[in-house]
């Protein structure tokens, strides 16, 4: 038996990832490089979850020693590490994992890097910030965002997890929304669908054939027969679909009894009535997008995304005639195969008519924008209009905005705040904790003699905190206790649920695919509740 070649290989390993983000997902991962800061527990689990997918290459920032504290709470550093690199030590274990990936170190701390070599952290399409200080995230935070590098923050402080994702733009094709409808134009039959569905007589079927007729088609028929009948309105009521249903059920044949046959595509027809007669409109999402100043105003530097929006949109105002391209497919149903394959046929090629059309204004905007036409690949043409539906747009504000006093979000995080217990709070205990370490050199309730003392210490803090920003609300005293007996802790259990979390939104962003949270994640080991928020 011939033993499975590399690719063979590669998707028996990635098989269970491939079936959710394609080959192309894949491809995008295994040329990324992100630069973790921190081996820390945290660091190590995200880069776990990065590795075992198969990121490209990684590489650990980090100038700290291995403690006994690390080895305590970090699987990926062992007892004989201890008074060693802590990145050049995990990332020798991280490696064996996965023999695909190439893992790098760098035996420095970010706020040296910063200070001599700021550029150091543009050579990655990603970064993701561990455990780091506020005075030195801000900094690197800053260099990215003027880079246009993805900046991903992640923190586990005792049962607290916080995530923000630091990112201008990020463009999303295939978002993998929940529970979406079926593309079928029902309501708005292309001339190809009229004309297939006009070769059907139901009325003149042999048995076989009426049984073995796709739903799709039934539906269209009597559509055709409501609006000729009852009304030039698609059925929009209760009272109006169930009117449309009977007339379905009428249609189904009768024996020599007068009994009803069991015609299960009849019955598939009635069943999908609801979803069927969903009306074909541009979302209110992809409009907003029309109207972005990206698409109305494209330049050189305009991404490839851009260009094909506006392409959208003249297909739209022209070929689409208000609508979008032909998602090109159809649901399983019960039907003989010829039958089946001729419709599949009628929506596929109307689809790659539909592309063609869209491709062809891409095509002028390219040369009008002095870009070659190969810019963009059929493959990305292709995937972008039977996505066009579902594309997303995430703008995140800056960590510089979030931070400053001027231009934090008081309306959101008050808004929050009617629920003393909301995640909200664990975010200002955060922000107090920080401030506490710019005033002190150490966060609050390290060893068990300083808890005591720290309460006030951090009450104060976050009273500071809170006037400074504007914000009239008040946290209850158990969270500056809790607070204070967390001594700034990583406990694994909460490192490992933050890694996991934090390398799904990498993934998110490196492959294009499903929408990543904007802008701030809390996650409390307390209530085992998350949240998500705009700050």
């Amino acid at each position: 038996m011939a033993r499975p070649g590399r690719a063979g290989l590669k998707e028996q390993r990635y098989d269970r990832q491939l079936r959710l983000w394609g080959d192309h997902g894949q491809e995008a991962l295994e040329t990324a490089h992100v630069c973790v800061i921190n081996a820390t527990a945290t660091g190590t689990e995200i880069l776990k979850n990065l590795v075992l997918p198969g990121i490209g290459s990684f590489t650990i920032v980090d100038g700290n020693r291995v403690s006994g504290e690390d080895v305590g709470n970090n699987f990926f550093l062992q007892k004989s590490h201890i008074g060693q690199n802590r990145a050049q030590s995990a990332m020798e274990l991280l490696q064996e994992l996965n023999s695909d990936v190439s893992g790098n170190f760098v035996e420095e701390s970010p706020e040296k890097l910063l200070d001599n070599d700021p550029s150091f952290f543009n050579r990655f399409n990603l970064v993701v910030a561990t455990q780091l200080p506020e005075s030195t995230l801000l900094r690197l935070a800053e260099v990215l965002w003027n880079s246009n590098i993805p900046l991903l923050v992640c923190r586990t402080y005792g049962l607290v997890g916080y995530m923000r994702v630091v990112i201008k733009e990020h463009t999303v094709v295939e978002s993998h929304p929940d529970n979406t409808l079926e593309d079928l134009r029902l309501d708005k039959p292309f001339p190809e669908l009229t004309e297939h569905v006009q070769d059907y007589d139901l009325e003149h079927m042999d048995k076989k054939d009426h049984s073995h007729t796709p739903w799709i088609v039934i539906v269209a028929k009597y559509l055709t027969k409501w609006f000729n009948e009852k009304s030039e309105q698609l059925p929009k009521s209760y009272k109006e679909k169930e009117a449309f249903r009977e007339l379905i059920r009428q249609g189904i044949l009768k024996n020599e009894n007068g009994t009803p046959e069991d015609e299960e595509n009849f019955e598939e027809a009635i069943k999908n009535v609801n979803t069927a007669l969903n009306r074909t409109e541009v979302p209110r999402g992809i409009e907003e997008l029309f109207n972005d100043d990206c698409c109305l105003k494209l330049t050189e530097q305009s991404s490839s995304f851009w260009i094909l929006v506006r392409a959208l949109k003249e297909f739209v105002a022209n070929e689409g005639q208000g609508s979008l391209p032909v998602r090109g497919t159809i649901p399983d149903m019960i039907a003989d195969s010829s039958k089946f394959i001729k419709l599949q046929n009628v929506y596929r090629e109307k689809a790659k008519k539909d592309i063609a059309a869209v491709g062809n204004h891409a095509a002028k905007l390219l040369q009008s924008l002095g870009k070659a036409p190969e810019s963009i690949s059929e493959r990305e043409l292709k995937l972008f209009c039977s996505n066009a539906a579902f594309l997303r747009v995430v703008r995140c504000r800056s960590l510089a905005e979030e931070h400053s006093p001027n231009s934090c979000s008081k309306d959101a995080i008050v808004s929050h705040m009617d629920n003393t217990d909301s995640e909200i709070v664990l975010y200002l205990m955060l922000r107090a904790v920080n401030r506490f370490y710019k005033q002190h050199g150490r966060y609050p309730g390290v060893y068990n003699y300083q808890v005591e003392d720290d309460i006030g210490k951090l009450k104060s803090c976050l009273t500071g905190f809170l006037q400074e920003h504007g914000l009239s609300v008040v946290v209850k005293d158990d969270y500056v206790h809790e607070f204070c007996r967390y001594g700034a802790a990583e406990p694994h259990a909460v490192a490992a649920f933050m890694g996991g979390a934090a390398a799904q939104e990498v993934i998110k962003v490196i492959t294009g695919q499903f929408v990543i949270f904007n802008n701030t994640f809390i996650y409390s080991g307390m209530s085992q509740t998350s949240a998500t928020f705009q700050l």
